[in-house]
């Protein structure tokens, strides 16, 4: 099983990126800067979509996170799959927590993923991951 951010996403990206970017020439200093850094921001986030396809991936022996630091396998046995739910400003977001510490001096993994990161709802996802888990 693969997750990885939708590919239609990452194209309105790259072309917001470059869009701002272009503009940017036609403005003044000021503007050069500031349309020019948001231009640019967006690209690098298109960029990290495109390195990291595909973002998470799980079969029998445990699963795979691709960070820009490389990829990490997290086994099975250790891993717990948790769903965090939060609520500010009025508005819920949703994140896939794995964890592999087991406890106060162990140190594990934590990572955390959102639905734009995996492509799907992140409720989804554990569920899917759940199920995957031998045993």
């Amino acid at each position: 099983m693969r997750w990885t951010a939708r590919t239609a996403e990452t194209v309105a990206l790259a072309l917001g990126g470059l869009l701002l970017v272009l503009a940017a020439l036609t403005l003044d200093a000021a503007g050069r800067v500031l349309v020019g850094a948001a231009g640019v921001l967006l690209l690098v986030l298109a960029l990290r979509d495109v390195l990291l396809r595909p973002r998470l991936t799980a079969d029998a022996g445990g699963v795979v996170v691709r960070t820009l630091g490389g990829r990490t396998r997290l086994p099975w046995p250790g891993l717990r799959v948790r769903l965090r739910t939060t609520r500010r400003l009025g508005t819920r977001s949703r994140l896939l927590e794995l964890d592999t510490a087991a406890g106060p001096d162990d140190d594990g993994v934590l990572v955390l993923l959102g639905r734009r990161d995996l492509g799907a709802d992140p409720a989804a996802v554990a569920r899917a991951l759940e199920a995957l888990r031998p045993g």
